[in-house]
C-alpha cells in the first residue's frame, strides 16, 4: 500500500506536469522547465515527466539546446539539476548526466534518482569515463553517512551497481576502484570493499588506497589490521589526519591510552589542527571519565567555532548522560507511584487518584501527578528533619509556599503567550550543554514573572509523539523539562547587567538555594550552562553549588534527598572546583543515603557552605521551625573569587 505521504507527493508532482504542458502549449519553456522541476523534486519516477521533458527537449531544437532551461549556477535548485541530468544524458554526455545524479544524491540519498532508464542500461558502463566516474563517487561518497541507513540503500543501489560495473572492466584504474570501495563499504557490504581496496593498493600503493582500505578493514570488524595497514602508511607518510584516525581507532577498540601520543605528535605540528585538539580531550575523557576533558572540548569549541569536529564529539559523549544531554531523571516516590498507575490498563486520566506519602516531598513532583492525572491528591504524612521547607538562605524569589505540609504554588501562572513559547522550547534531551543555553535564547525577551510562572505551572507536553509518549509514560521528564528551559531562560535574562550584580544571578541563586524542589536542580543546570559558556562566572557558580551540595549531603545523614544524585551530577559538571569538593560529590553518588558512612567519612574533610560567604544558619521559612547549628567557613580557597 502506498504511504499517504507518496501519495501527496505524486499528486502534487502530476500537477506541476500538467502545469508544464499548458505553458508547453504555449511556448512557454522557461515556464515549463520550472514546473518540471518541481515535479522532479517531488517524484522523480513519475512517467508523465520524463515524457513532459522529452516534448521540452523536442520544442527546444534538441537535448543540447534544452541545456539552458536548467542552468548549473550558484546553488541550482535541486529539481533543476536532476532535470539536467536527464537533458544530458538525451544529448550523449552520460559523464555529465551521471555526475549530476551523483551530485543530486549526496544531497538526498534517499530520493530514487539513479532509478532511470538510462542509468540502469547494461550498456552504459561501457561507455563512461573511469577518470569521470570516480571523481563522481567522490562527490557522493563525502557526503553520505558511514553506513548509510537501510531504507536509504535502495535509492542508491542503482548508482552503486553501476559504479562495480565500470570498476570491473576498469580493473588497473586505482583511484575508480579506491572510491568505488568507499561506495559499497557505505552500502553495507564491508567484505567487497576490502577486495577493492585490496586491489586498488596492489595496483597502486599510495595514501589513498591505504586510507580506504583501512576504511573498509574497520568497518568489517577487523580493526587490527587496520591499524597495521595505517601506521605503516604513515611510517612512509607522516599524515596529520590519517594519525588522528589512529588514535580515534585505539579510542575506538578500548585502547585510548595507545591513540594519545599519536594525537600529540599531530599537535606538537600543528597545534590548531581541528581534529587532533578535541580528540585529544575525548581520549582523555575515555580514559578517566573526568568532565574537566568536556569541558575543555567546550572551551576548544568556543575558541575555535569553525572546529565542527569538537562540536561532534562533545554531542557524542554528552548523549544521553543526565544533565550534559538530558534532564536528569526523577527519584521521588510520587513519581513511582505515578508510573504505577500509568503502566494501569485501567488507568484514566479522568482518574481520582488519592496518594498519601510518608513524608514531604519535592512540590514539583506533585506537577508530574496532576499533568497525568488532573483529579489526583497528594498528602503527605509527616515533615523529615532537616525540614525541607527552608531555604538555605533568606530568598525573595520563592516558587512554593506552605499551609502546613501542603504545598501551594507561590507565583502566578504565565501569560499564554509565554507558556506557549516555553511549551515549543523545553526539550528533554540536547545536544551539549552551551546548545541547551543557546536554544534558550529565544526565552530571553520574556518577563521574568513568566519564566518564574511556569516553574509552578508548566504547560502540557507539545501535541507530537515525544509529547504524546511523555504525558502517557513519564510526565516528570516534561515538568524537568520545562523548568530546566525556563531558567535558561532567566540565564539569558538582562545580559546587559554584569554578572555579578545581575537580576538573572540573584534570581537564578534564589531559585537554587530555596526550599527544596526540582527547581533547585533546574537552576542549578541553568548556572552550569552559564559557566561553561561563560568562564569568568565559574569560580562564583561552583561555589553556590557547592553550598547547595553540602546542605543536601548533610540531609541524607537523616533523611532521603531525592535531588542528591542530580545535584552530584551537577557539582561534577563544575570540574574547575577543588579535590576535595568533587571527591564529595563522587562520594555521595557512590553511596545511597543509606549507607552513612561514607557521606559522613567526605562531607568531615570539606569545609562547611558559607551564606553569604560567612555564616551557614538556614534562615527561617513559613513554619516556625529553630534554625540549624551555625558552621562557620568560608570556601574561598576551593573555588577562588568569582
Amino acid at each position: 500500500m502506498q504511504h499517504p505521504e507518496c501519495g501527496d507527493e505524486r499528486l502534487a508532482a502530476e500537477g506541476e506536469v500538467s502545469v508544464a504542458r499548458l505553458a508547453l502549449h504555449s511556448d512557454d519553456l522557461p515556464h515549463a522547465a520550472k514546473h518540471l522541476a518541481d515535479a522532479m523534486l517531488g517524484e522523480p519516477q513519475l512517467p508523465e515527466l520524463h515524457e513532459a521533458l522529452a516534448e521540452l527537449c523536442a520544442k527546444a531544437g534538441g537535448a543540447a539546446a534544452a541545456r539552458d532551461l536548467f542552468p548549473l549556477e550558484g546553488d541550482t535548485y535541486l529539481g533543476t539539476l536532476v532535470c539536467r541530468a536527464h537533458v544530458e544524458a538525451a544529448a550523449g554526455d552520460r559523464d555529465t548526466a551521471v555526475g549530476l545524479i551523483a551530485s543530486a544524491i549526496g544531497f538526498a540519498p534517499g530520493t530514487p534518482w539513479a532509478d532511470a532508464a538510462w542509468l540502469t542500461d547494461p550498456a552504459l558502463a561501457r561507455v563512461l569515463s573511469p577518470d569521470a566516474l570516480a571523481q563522481s563517487v567522490s562527490r557522493v561518497a563525502g557526503h553520505l553517512p558511514d553506513p548509510l541507513p537501510e531504507e536509504q540503500r535502495p535509492a542508491v543501489r542503482p548508482f552503486e551497481q553501476l559504479v562495480r560495473a565500470v570498476a570491473a572492466r576498469h580493473p588497473d584504474h586505482v583511484l575508480l576502484s579506491a572510491m568505488a570501495s568507499g561506495l559499497v563499504r557505505r552500502l553495507g557490504d564491508t567484505a567487497e570493499a576490502v577486495r577493492l581496496a585490496e586491489h586498488a593498493r596492489r595496483t597502486g600503493p599510495g595514501y589513498l588506497p591505504a586510507v580506504m582500505l583501512g576504511n573498509a578493514l574497520r568497518s568489517d570488524g577487523r580493526p587490527d589490521e587496520a591499524l597495521v595497514v595505517w601506521e605503516a602508511q604513515l611510517a612512509q607518510e607522516f599524515d596529520n589526519y590519517l594519525a588522528v584516525d589512529v588514535a580515534e581507532l585505539y579510542a575506538a577498540t578500548g585502547r585510548p591510552a595507545e591513540g594519545l601520543p599519536w594525537l600529540e605528535r599531530v599537535l606538537a605540528a600543528e597545534p590548531d589542527h581541528p581534529k587532533a585538539a578535541p580528540a585529544l580531550h575525548g581520549l582523555r575523557h575515555q580514559i578517566d571519565g573526568n568532565i574537566a576533558h568536556l569541558l575543555a572540548l567546550s572551551d576548544h569549541y568556543r575558541a575555535h567555532p569553525d572546529h565542527d569536529y569538537a562540536a561532534d564529539l562533545l554531542a557524542r559523549l554528552s548523549r544521553q548522560r543526565p544533565w550534559l544531554g538530558m534532564v536528569h531523571s526523577a527519584m521521588e516516590a510520587t513519581v513511582n507511584v505515578l508510573h504505577q498507575f500509568l503502566s494501569s490498563p485501567s488507568s484514566s486520566r479522568d482518574n481520582e487518584i488519592a496518594c498519601t506519602a510518608s513524608q514531604l516531598e519535592p512540590p514539583s513532583s506533585q506537577l508530574a501527578m496532576r499533568l497525568a492525572f488532573p483529579r489526583a491528591t497528594v498528602e503527605y504524612q509527616s515533615l523529615p528533619e532537616p525540614d525541607p521547607r527552608r531555604p538555605l538562605r533568606e530568598v525573595a524569589t520563592r516558587i512554593w509556599e506552605y499551609d502546613g505540609l501542603l504545598p501551594r504554588p507561590a507565583v502566578p501562572a504565565p501569560t499564554a503567550e509565554a507558556a506557549e513559547l516555553i511549551r515549543a522550547s523545553a526539550e528533554i534531551t540536547w545536544p551539549t550543554m552551551p546548545a541547551a543555553y543557546d536554544h534558550a535564547v529565544r526565552l530571553a525577551g520574556l518577563p521574568l514573572a513568566d519564566l518564574l510562572g511556569v516553574l509552578a505551572h508548566p504547560p502540557a507536553p507539545r501535541e507530537d509523539e515525544l509529547g504524546r509518549a511523555l504525558l502517557a509514560h513519564q510526565p516528570e521528564l516534561w515538568v524537568r523539562a520545562v523548568q530546566a528551559f525556563a531558567c535558561l531562560g532567566i540565564a539569558h535574562h538582562r545580559t546587559d547587567q554584569p554578572w555579578a550584580e545581575s537580576e538573572r544571578r540573584r534570581v537564578l541563586l534564589d531559585l537554587l538555594l530555596g526550599s527544596e524542589d526540582w527547581v533547585n536542580e533546574a537552576a542549578a543546570f541553568a548556572l552550569v550552562a552559564v559557566a561553561w559558556t561563560t568562564p569568568d562566572t565559574r569560580a562564583d557558580i561552583g561555589m553556590r553549588l557547592l553550598e547547595r551540595l553540602l546542605d543536601v549531603g548533610t540531609s541524607a545523614r537523616q533523611r532521603e534527598v531525592t535531588m542528591l544524585q542530580s545535584m552530584c551530577a551537577l557539582m561534577l559538571c563544575c570540574p574547575w572546583g577543588d579535590d576535595s569538593a568533587l571527591d564529595l560529590a563522587r562520594a555521595m553518588v557512590a553511596h545511597d543515603a543509606e549507607e552513612e558512612a561514607g557521606i559522613s567519612a567526605a562531607l568531615e574533610q570539606t569545609p562547611p557552605r558559607p551564606v553569604d560567604e560567612a555564616t551557614a544558619e538556614r534562615a527561617p521559612r513559613n513554619s516556625p521551625a529553630e534554625p540549624a547549628t551555625p558552621r562557620p567557613g568560608r570556601l574561598k580557597r576551593l573555588f577562588g573569587r568569582g
